[in-house]
């Protein structure tokens, strides 16, 4: 397991804006990591991101886009289709082996008929990067209303389209009232990317609202409610040899001193299991 700079967390501080690809290469190898998953280039072109990740001796290990294919008909998916091969033509000039796609709900739409709006558009996107030899992979994606939160959607979806595979969210699965470790368990197979986050729990019905009823508010690294530890064990003990995001969305800290605590803590429970 190896740890990796998230371009999206970054983005959320004074990096994102006026997003400077050097600058976030240079913060990346300070903390020792040795990739980069970028969530959009940030209007770079991605030749000249890769030259740059070149120069710095980093890897793009997942290139991260949304792409609205969440529409009953065909001709509705197709301009989310069409911005999803940009998007693996994107990742191979990246140097990426792999995408992953955000997949929100919808008003009006339930989470079963969001669900097999997108397999349907999933299937053939997972067709183009096959060809291509780029991994399409899904997250669980915190909104009540998504049709990828917990391990049983992600597993419906991998039912339907084997070769589709997984990035797995530590801390988005809580969302759904799952518990991180078994929700890893019951998909490890196909989980190829991960993020960790973390949460603390509302009483206030402030936060975003979980499809378990609760409402959760962002969290550094360690100070929120999930176990760290235990979801770095079970990886471990899985075999789990892919990178592990770093994500923060609160404001309590800066991004770049809750990247630099958050590794820390991660760093040192993987010190001692």
């Amino acid at each position: 397991m190896k740890f990796s700079m998230m371009s999206y967390t970054m983005a959320r501080g004074d990096w994102g804006k006026k997003p400077e690809i050097k600058k976030l290469c240079q913060f990346t190898r300070e903390l020792g990591l040795e990739g980069i998953d970028f969530v959009t280039t940030y209007g770079v072109a991605p030749k000249e991101v890769r030259k740059i990740t070149d120069d710095y001796g980093l890897k793009t290990v997942c290139y991260t886009f949304f792409a609205d294919i969440n529409f009953p008909d065909e001709k509705d998916r197709q301009p989310g289709l069409d911005k999803i091969k940009e998007g693996i033509e994107a990742a191979l000039i990246l140097g990426a082996d792999k995408i992953m796609l955000p997949i929100k709900g919808k008003d009006g739409l339930s989470r079963e008929g969001s669900r097999r709006n997108v397999v349907t558009g999933l299937k053939e996107a997972v067709e183009v990067g096959k060809a291509a030899g780029v991994i399409v992979t899904v997250e669980h994606f915190p909104d009540f209303r998504s049709p990828f939160i917990v391990s049983t959607d992600v597993n419906k979806a991998l039912k339907e389209i084997p070769d589709l595979k997984i990035t797995f969210d530590s801390g988005n699965v809580l969302t759904g009232g799952e518990e991180p470790v078994r929700a890893f368990l019951n998909s490890k197979d196909s989980i190829v990317h991960t993020h960790f986050k973390d949460w603390t729990l509302s009483t206030d019905k402030k936060g975003l609202k979980g499809l378990d009823g609760r409402y959760y508010s962002p969290a550094l690294i360690g100070e929120g409610i999930v176990d760290h530890k235990s979801v770095l064990r079970a990886m471990k003990r899985a075999g789990y040899g892919g990178y592990i995001n770093l994500e923060y969305e609160g404001n309590k800290y800066s991004p770049t001193e809750a990247m630099v605590k958050g590794l820390k803590t991660l760093q040192d429970i993987m010190s001692e299991i």
